[in-house]
């Protein structure tokens, strides 16, 4: 729930309340973002997290473009990396989840 939110707040703020920032900061915000809602959401076993994670990604970007009082824009690239976030965000999840069995054995 508060990686959710925080989704919201990072990606529907207006442009005036976003901090100025290095280039190439945003695409880093993006990436982190997502993995951290594919990582929480995989770890809370919400079923079709990936996939809505994915719809999410592209919606929001159409969002920030449509909603004229954001003054935003929307970014493929954007949605790209969010999707990068995403299988980011996944493969953590399974490295958790492989350590936490533990190693395998072989008689």
């Amino acid at each position: 729930m508060t990686a959710a939110l925080l989704s919201v707040i990072v990606l529907f703020t207006p442009e005036s309340g976003v901090p100025s920032s290095p280039p190439g900061t945003d695409k880093v915000v993006h990436t982190l973002l997502f993995a951290l809602l594919a990582f929480t959401g995989l770890y809370a076993r919400i079923r079709h997290i990936l996939l809505a994670l994915v719809v999410y990604a592209g919606v929001s970007e159409v969002l920030q473009q449509l909603i004229t009082p954001l003054h935003r824009s929307g970014d493929v690239l954007d949605a790209l990396v969010d999707v990068l976030g995403i299988g980011l965000g996944w493969a953590i999840a399974a490295a958790v989840r492989s350590r936490r069995r533990g190693p395998r054995t072989t008689r």
